[in-house]
């Protein structure tokens, strides 16, 4: 294996993130200043104004994504990133359409939805930009080794119980008192591991 080969090419995805980023950062502000204050959605055609060019920064950043090659290891968080991206730009069209047709008290019903589509490309962005590390091999555990001590209070606890039961029905305190002796050396035997 050949680390300079794979620190480059996560390194260009780096890279290409962070411009895809830059392009991406201000529309999507934009985006969640609009969908974070409901009484915005009532000026209809100041956000239809600029809804599509917003959309249209979320449909490259969407192309974009899926142009990109993650390195081995990321293509998890990548595809959540373009899904994410392509989630957000659906929802955003669904936005636009119910303002243009149905006004903003109609829009208002989706802002929960748009919310967390836009968040959800933070989160998926977050996590293709925090790349995994390498892995190692893991370390063996040794298995416990076999314990007999709880079998022992098992049985202990049960033979005392039964001793002492014995010994209180035919009221016998000696037979009694060794019942209870035998039932609280389980306890003793028995020591739980953290």
């Amino acid at each position: 294996m050949r680390p300079g080969v794979a620190s480059g090419q996560r390194e260009g995805y780096a890279a290409a993130l962070t411009g895809l980023w830059k392009r991406l950062s201000w529309a999507l502000t934009e985006l969640e200043s609009i969908a974070a204050d409901p009484a915005e959605l009532f000026d209809e055609e100041s956000v239809l104004e600029r809804l599509p060019s917003l959309q249209y920064a979320l449909h490259a950043a969407s192309e974009l994504a899926l142009g990109l090659r993650p390195p081995a290891g990321a293509e998890v968080a990548h595809a959540e990133l373009a899904a994410a991206l392509a989630g957000a730009r659906d929802a955003t069209a669904e936005i636009a359409e119910v303002l243009e047709h149905g006004g903003g008290i109609a829009a208002e019903g989706l802002l929960p939805e748009w919310r967390g589509a836009l968040f959800r490309v933070r989160l998926a962005r977050l996590r293709a930009a925090t790349p995994k590390p390498l892995p190692t091999e893991p370390a063996i555990e040794p298995e416990p080794a076999a314990r007999g001590d709880a079998l022992a209070a098992t049985l202990l606890a049960l033979s005392g119980a039964t001793v002492f039961a014995a010994g209180a029905t035919l009221q016998l305190w000696p037979v009694w008192a060794l019942g209870l002796a035998l039932f609280a050396s389980g306890l003793l035997v028995y020591s739980p591991r953290p």
